[in-house]
């Protein structure tokens, strides 16, 4: 029996890593293998596909924890996007305030 092809798991455990260093380069490198990769299921003979198969099955575990990273940052983002915007929303109010406009208790200012 053949010896596994680790690529596939490789290439998703790498990419983890790479997510959690916040590592963009690195991503968007992972990104043109994986493009590849999908280009090739798509014209490699069978052997190669049952190959490429076999690694799938092989990296399921990896992929999984890869799908929780991601969804952990996109939620993560999605955090920062929030405070962010409240941020932005208390320093619009506060530059308001030093100007003379609406006051906290909902006046507009020197009316």
């Amino acid at each position: 029996m053949r010896p596994a092809n680790p690529e596939l798991k490789e290439l998703v455990v790498e990419a983890s890593r790479a997510l959690a260093r916040l590592d963009a380069t690195r991503l968007e490198e992972l990104e043109l293998s994986c493009q590849a990769l999908t280009r090739a299921r798509d014209t490699e003979d069978l052997g190669e596909r049952t190959l490429l198969a076999q690694q799938a099955r092989e990296a399921k575990a990896d992929m999984a924890v890869f799908a929780r990273v991601l969804e952990a940052t996109r939620a993560n983002l999605n955090v920062m996007k929030r405070l962010r915007e409240l941020r932005a929303g208390r320093l619009e109010y506060t530059e308001r305030q030093a100007r003379g406009g609406a006051s906290a208790e909902g006046g507009h200012g020197d009316d």
